[in-house]
């Protein structure tokens, strides 16, 4: 593990059996069906640093922050965090100073509420668990300190969440995640059901609060202007695997994969140059039967034969990390 990350992923897979019931299987005389939602993931996010993984609606992004913070059990692979394998971690009796160390802020602050808790015992839910302190003053303090933090006022903490709007509410939800004092915050979408100019708010929290605070973010979206405002290294990912890993930078100005490609065509051109662009065609395959090869090749204009016959491994290419035949063969200028 290199000396400045925080989080490590190798050959992270997490497979759904969705098949039918066993009987009515050997009726029809089918097959267990396997979702594949994540096959096979590596990656590192460095201390104090925001890497975003973006890419299509069902390519498995949600499904990986939940498999980092424990919510599901990884089919395969490891986690590793600040050196701790996570799948050992669990099964010891510090598993709590561990989980502590992360916490998930999520997409829908309507869904991850408690509507019948007031906001004083939502946020201060992590402290008893870990049981940070047991004095009910220093727990009262603490709450306020952390509404403050996130532009609310300690009075709040008396009142439910549906007295307070979608961006109130998702500020509470960061005031709970920072009440464990983690060092990582996964953010699964967290503007995403916001107004535009909540949006901006949240994000310039969460900016202000990691430069402070020192936090590691994962950020998960679709929306790639929001991807390029906060990420320090993006991951592109398709059929629930990574097709390229670059910094910002690097990825927004010269992208080289074709589904890279593909999905900032997608962006709308407000300075109008007049640059001819490829919207992204097709459908996302049923990720249940991928198709053979590299699952991106029936969309791609650059696919061969060796793209239908044979999966691509990532890659390095220069500063980023690529999985594509294409590239890999400069048939890509």
């Amino acid at each position: 593990m290199a000396e400045n990350a925080l989080l490590q992923v190798n050959n992270l897979a997490k497979h759904f059996d969705v098949s039918k019931p066993w009987l009515a299987r050997v009726i029809e005389n089918q097959p267990k069906q396997i979702l594949k939602a994540v096959d096979g993931l590596s990656f590192t996010i460095n201390k104090g640093e925001t890497f975003s993984l973006v890419g299509e609606s069902g390519c498995g992004k949600s499904t990986v922050a939940k498999l980092i913070v424990g919510l599901h059990k990884p089919s395969g692979g490891e986690i590793i965090f600040d050196g701790i394998n996570l799948n050992d971690a669990i099964q010891k009796k510090d598993a709590d100073l561990v989980r502590r160390r992360w916490q998930m802020i999520f997409q829908d602050p309507y869904a991850s509420l408690n509507p019948r808790w007031r906001v004083r015992d939502i946020v201060s839910e992590p402290i008893r668990v870990f049981k940070l302190t047991t004095s009910t003053q220093e727990i009262s303090e603490r709450v306020g300190q952390l509404l403050t933090q996130v532009g609310l006022s300690p009075a709040d903490g008396d009142k439910f969440p549906h007295e307070f709007s979608g961006g109130q509410r998702q500020r509470i939800s960061i005031a709970r995640a920072l009440s464990s004092e983690p060092e990582f915050l996964v953010c699964d979408e967290p503007t995403s059901a916001l107004d535009v100019s909540v949006q901006a708010q949240i994000l310039n929290l969460m900016e202000d609060l990691q430069r402070r605070l020192g936090l590691t973010y994962m950020f998960i979206s679709h929306n790639l202007a929001v991807v390029y405002h906060v990420s320090d290294k993006i991951g592109v990912m398709y059929l629930g695997r990574l097709c390229e890993v670059a910094t910002a930078g690097r990825l927004f100005k010269a992208p080289k994969h074709p589904y890279t490609r593909l999905l900032l065509d997608t962006i709308p051109d407000m300075d109008m140059t007049g640059i001819e662009r490829a919207p992204v065609q097709g459908e996302v395959p049923n990720p249940i039967d991928p198709p053979s090869g590299c699952t991106f090749h029936p969309r791609c204009p650059l696919a061969n034969k060796r793209c239908h016959a044979e999966l691509p491994e990532l890659r390095t290419d220069g500063d980023s990390l690529i999985a594509c035949h294409a590239v890999e063969e400069n048939r890509d200028s």
